[in-house]
């Protein structure tokens, strides 16, 4: 339905008609009660697709360990949206590639950090952005970023059921493809680093696998690496052991390592014999430190959101727009600016530089001294907010409201997936009930243009 409180804006120029997508664009988000994963369709696409022993127990763990999950409902975003995303990190990516620019990340990063892996780029980016109205901003990046096939069993179990998401609803198809470019993905990290021999062995890795809240997407990973012929194991790093010049689980000697540890920097004692393969270019490790000094160091967005910075580095004129347009200004906290940044906590948010998962970090405005002081002492870094998207969940008769950011699945600068995550409170968490993982339906903007009153009627055929 319109909102009259809302300007109406003919579509005749550029800029009033990306105002006039974004009006329809929220619109949906606010009033679309569209269920795309009806009650049963998760636990029916695993057993169609999984062919391999164990998918009912896949199931099982997601509905006990993971009731909150998924989200029934999709999360709109218009083309021009999605297109700006991609040309983020694109510009990224260019910047990355500057020697200047690698060598003022590597000098604050750790010793470990220096050492270049042969060839590897690193599986699963997420870029993770804000998308509220027309503001589009990186929050932050994330060099080993988890919910990939969980997303692709998602678009498995899709179905459109109003006139909006006919045409743009995922299918099976999309997620095959999609699972194709991840084995592919995988092969092409091996082929960079010049391996000479098939790819044999893979060793899903984090600490604690089998208690890890997405361990039901290890299980996925398991079961899409053992169709292709290799064996996988799931296991923590301790069990891994560094001999003969080669890293072993067992007797199985490890190819590669397909790396969804927190331990970025593998400085953990339970990491010494992956840390020891790892630089002695023994085993593929993907994604790497190198990789998670260079994109996921929040430091970072301090340089990339900082226009004098960029211009000592060399950054071309139309990428450092980019840059400044879409990641919101970040700074590292430091003591001798204390006075400032509490002045204007209200409109900041703060992070530990290495931190991950929205652990201790904290909206300006939720501040109290005492954690003022542990943010002072720590390395944390300043960021700009930008608010969340909100999407709209529950029915036509009883909505709630709740947050969305965007998370970009990325490899070598190119978008694989997109997934949003709803959510209430201050971070994405996995336990609000209607929210999790959402599947994010990209509109034409030239559909939007049509106008809002088009839309409007459609959802008023929902209700």
């Amino acid at each position: 339905m319109s909102d009259p409180s809302k300007p109406d804006c003919a579509a005749t120029s550029t800029h009033c008609g990306s105002n006039h997508a974004g009006m329809a664009i929220e619109l949906l988000n606010e009033q679309c009660f569209c269920i795309s994963l009806q009650e049963g369709a998760l636990e029916q696409a695993l057993q169609d697709e999984l062919t391999l022993p164990g998918a009912e127990n896949i199931f099982a763990l997601i509905s006990e360990r993971c009731p909150h999950l998924f989200s029934a409902r999709p999360v709109f975003i218009s083309s021009s949206q999605a297109e700006r995303i991609a040309q983020v990190v694109q510009a990224i990516e260019s910047v990355v590639a500057l020697p200047a620019y690698r060598a003022a990340v590597l000098d604050y990063a750790p010793e470990i950090a220096r050492h270049t892996p042969r060839g590897a780029r690193g599986v699963f980016f997420g870029y993770d952005f804000h998308v509220n109205a027309e503001r589009i901003a990186l929050i932050e990046i994330n060099t080993n970023a988890g919910g990939a096939m969980l997303n692709a069993l998602l678009a498995r179990a899709q179905h459109a059921c109003c006139a909006v998401m006919q045409d743009i609803v995922f299918d099976t198809a999309t997620a095959q493809a999609f699972e194709a470019e991840i084995v592919a993905m995988f092969l092409h990290e091996w082929q960079l680093a010049e391996q000479d021999r098939p790819l044999r062995s893979i060793a899903i890795v984090d600490e604690a696998p089998q208690q890890q809240y997405l361990y039901p997407e290890f299980l996925l990973f398991q079961q899409l690496f053992q169709r292709q012929g290799w064996q996988a194991v799931i296991v923590a790093p301790a069990e891994l052991e560094w001999r003969d010049g080669y890293l072993w689980h067992g007797e199985l000697q490890i190819d590669l390592v397909y790396n969804r540890l927190t331990d970025f920097l593998l400085e953990a004692p339970a990491s010494a014999a992956l840390r020891s393969a790892y630089l002695a270019d023994a085993v593929l490790l993907t994604p790497h430190p190198q990789a998670h000094a260079l994109y996921a160091d929040k430091r970072n967005l301090a340089l990339l959101s900082d226009a004098q910075r960029l211009q000592e580095l060399g950054v071309a004129p139309e990428v450092q727009k980019i840059l400044l347009e879409n990641i919101p200004h970040t700074e590292q906290v430091k003591p001798e600016h204390a006075e400032r940044l509490w002045a204007q906590r209200r409109h900041l948010f703060f992070k530990p530089h290495a931190g991950y998962g929205g652990r201790a970090a904290y909206r300006g405005d939720k501040l109290t001294k005492r954690v003022w002081e542990e943010i002072l002492a720590g390395e944390y870094i300043a960021q700009a907010i930008v608010a969340p998207g909100e999407r709209v969940t529950g029915s036509i008769q009883q909505p709630a409201q709740l947050k969305f950011d965007l998370r970009f699945y990325t490899y070598q600068g190119k978008v694989q997936w997109s997934a949003a995550r709803t959510y209430q409170g201050q971070t994405t968490n996995f336990r609000t009930p209607g929210g999790g993982f959402a599947p994010v339906y990209s509109i034409p903007d030239e559909r939007l243009l049509a106008g809002v009153a088009h839309i409007s009627g459609l959802l008023e055929q929902q209700a």
